[in-house]
């Protein structure tokens, strides 16, 4: 296992998530080189892909035990689950498609999310937190979120209510962290925003509800309550399916400050979202039928 560094993160007293935030909040950081190391490691089909996902589940220190693969209809690879228990039964889920098209390395869409799995996994192993965190690398998004949809229809309706948060990451790395504010709920949204501006990371809300979709919608349809992070602007979703998603196309120090913002995000989450009273009631969005001009997310 890679030893991560501890990093102690020194906020105002503020309102986040509804309540003050403490003074002092610890949490592991990965150092850049692993993060990188991780990310050169995108090369090869969906299987190969999937085989360093479990390979770098457990370095990260997913055990056996809490390490599992969700086979999908339709789909030769699975989904990739790793359970970090908590001390109640309530849930935060983090997730990221690792299926690539055929057009381009797919480093860019998804293998930057879905290397970042085992990481901020990493940012929590060895304490025991308050929710269940469960990191899911999803099969078959760009076939119509084949992957996370079946994770979620399969779950029980008594833990599919525990999940108090769903995180989607999806095409980092090409500049700052930006997020799909029309597909989070603002509670999450605001919180990310506050955290972001006291560590002094970029962070802008922007909607691509006409580039495509994401897995976040799975969950949404069940009232889930998503964020989903991203790094696409009109001037670079022409990387998305094209032979341009390629290693030239990481901005590395946008790609690490999203990591460490996700990294400190997942601990005040845990310390601090509260969750009672507080309902998601947001559909997903309606694409046009239309064929669309720009690529999507996802291909039908």
């Amino acid at each position: 296992m890679t030893r991560p560094n501890r990093a102690t993160l020194l906020l105002a007293a503020q309102v986040l998530f509804a309540c003050s935030l403490p003074a002092q909040i610890q949490y592991n950081v990965v150092r850049p080189d692993t993060i990188r190391k991780r990310l050169d490691m995108y090369k090869g089909n969906d299987t190969k892909r999937e085989a360093v996902l479990i390979k770098l589940f457990r370095e990260a220190g997913c055990t056996p035990a809490n390490l599992s693969e969700q086979e999908v209809p339709h789909r030769k690879q699975p989904n990739i689950i790793c359970v970090l228990p908590g001390s109640t039964a309530e849930m935060i889920v983090i997730g990221a498609h690792f299926d690539h098209v055929s057009d381009g390395d797919g480093i860019i869409d998804n293998w930057s999310g879905a290397s970042l799995l085992p990481s901020l996994l990493q940012t929590l192993v060895g304490s025991t937190p308050k929710h269940t965190f469960i990191f899911v690398a999803f099969t078959g998004e760009e076939e119509g979120l084949l992957g996370s949809d079946f994770y979620v229809k399969r779950l029980p309706k008594d833990q599919l209510s525990e999940i108090k948060a769903m995180i989607n990451m999806d095409t980092l790395g090409l500049g700052p962290t930006k997020v799909w504010v029309s597909q989070s709920d603002p509670l999450l949204v605001n919180g990310l925003g506050l955290l972001a501006h006291s560590m002094n990371v970029p962070i802008a809300g922007l909607n691509i509800d006409r580039f495509g979709e994401s897995d976040e919608e799975s969950f949404i349809r069940e009232k889930v309550c998503t964020v989903t992070i991203h790094s696409l602007t009109p001037e670079t979703v022409h990387v998305l399916h094209r032979p341009a998603d390629n290693p030239t196309a990481v901005r590395f120090q946008d790609y690490y400050d999203t990591y460490r913002l996700l990294a400190a995000y997942l601990t005040v989450l845990d310390a601090q979202l509260v969750s009672d009273g507080h309902s998601c009631n947001a559909k997903p969005i309606e694409l046009s039928s239309k064929p669309a001009s720009r690529p999507r997310f996802t291909r039908r």
